[in-house]
């Protein structure tokens, strides 16, 4: 990529234009190549404004209709310079807090020349203005009834809605312009002179003051994310004090190095020499981990227990245990858990359709029938000596 960009405005626009382009479509984002990209697509727009600056090519002094249609674009540049600095990598919250400013900055100067020249609508002066008032507290969705949930979710639904038009509009016109570029180039092509040269330039002149309306509305929209961020970056932990990277490994190592220290002289007090420098020993740094043993025997001499320890049935029970599901393992099949419920009576059987296919019958089994007899009419009686309202008149009890 071409670090030195041309001499012409025009043609450093133009450079700076496709380089940002080129940023829109990447997809790297944390390459290095990227990093560079967006340094030099911001150089290039910085040249731009210095390039505007010396051609003395706006002014305080003009209005809107003095601009002539050709300069309008150049009113970008500061828009479009915030836009690529925030896409600028950072390696540290400072640096991104600066990025952050620079970007402010630039969309601040957007701002205020769009102001001086007349060409901010209504909705936008009144932003600007609540915005030079309280920048940091600054909010799009802010208004009078700032802290009711309700006005907010409308605030930002019109926000929405306002942008999808202006995105429509300027798209809207792009189309005309292009099509009225297709039918010069036809009638270029076909020997015919351009007649529709006023009528043109009034069709570039709306496309551009368009553009300058869609980017002062996502201007404000940036300058809000922007507090957003800021808010964010002022919680974050504070970055260690430290010179460089190699400066931040080597007191890491040496912090290792403390470490492992404090770990051997843990274990020479306990009467372990370690044969090496480190060990990767459990049974040696446990001490040293903090987690109440000692290591060493066990017991004393005496048969004094020197450190917690579990008794176990053999070592191949203590093996098991090593290496194990940390989850529940079952203890019993499918089967023989419902041959435990059945057993406790959990399962209830019967019922359905098999109740009521009941055996015939057996008319030869006289004792039976005699006993169904005698039963039925046992009831007959005891429903006659008990009519029904006799019992409890007085509902006692």
């Amino acid at each position: 990529m071409d670090n030195n960009p041309p001499r012409s405005l025009k043609a450093t626009f133009a450079a700076a234009e496709s380089q940002r382009l080129a940023l829109e479509a990447a997809r790297d984002t944390q390459s290095t190549s990227y990093a560079d990209s967006v340094a030099a697509c911001t150089a290039t727009y910085e040249a731009c404004r210095q390039l505007a600056a010396q051609l003395s090519l706006f002014s305080g002094n003009e209005g809107a209709e003095d601009l002539s249609t050709s300069s309008l674009p150049y009113l970008l540049v500061d828009y479009h310079l915030a836009e690529v600095m925030q896409r600028t990598p950072s390696a540290s919250l400072g640096e991104r807090r600066r990025t952050l400013a620079r970007a402010r900055d630039a969309l601040e100067r957007f701002l205020h020349v769009l102001d001086g020249y007349g060409l901010l609508a209504p909705t936008h002066r009144r932003l600007l203005k609540r915005y030079t008032e309280a920048p940091s507290q600054f909010s799009s969705t802010a208004g009078t009834n700032g802290g009711d949930p309700a006005a907010r979710r409308e605030a930002k639904i019109a926000n929405f809605r306002a942008e999808k038009e202006l995105r429509a509009k300027l798209a809207y016109l792009r189309g005309r312009q292009q099509e009225a570029e297709q039918r010069r180039w036809r009638k270029r092509r076909g020997g015919k002179n351009d007649v529709g040269g006023d009528d043109d330039g009034t069709a570039v002149r709306a496309l551009h003051l368009a553009h300058l309306e869609f980017s002062a509305h996502m201007a404000f929209q940036a300058l809000e994310g922007m507090n957003r961020e800021w808010e964010v970056l002022a919680q974050a932990p504070p970055a260690p004090e430290h010179g460089s990277a190699e400066g931040r490994g080597g007191q890491t190592a040496q912090a290792e190095e403390d470490v492992r220290r404090r770990q051997r002289q843990q274990l020479q007090a306990s009467g372990i020499t370690p044969d090496t420098e480190y060990s990767e020993r459990l049974d040696l740094v446990r001490g040293a981990l903090g987690n109440g043993s000692k290591g060493g025997p066990i017991l004393s001499a005496q048969g004094k227990p020197l450190q917690p320890f579990t008794l176990l049935s053999n070592r191949q029970e203590l093996a098991k245990g090593v290496f194990r599901p940390g989850h529940n393992l079952p203890t019993m099949t499918i089967d023989e858990y419902l041959d435990e419920e059945r057993r406790r009576g959990g399962i209830i059987e019967g019922g359905g359709e098999a109740s009521y296919a009941r055996p015939d019958p057996n008319e030869d089994d006289y004792e039976k029938a005699d006993a169904e007899t005698l039963k039925a009419r046992a009831w007959d009686e005891y429903v006659e000596a008990n009519p029904k309202g006799s019992g409890n008149t007085l509902n006692r009890g």
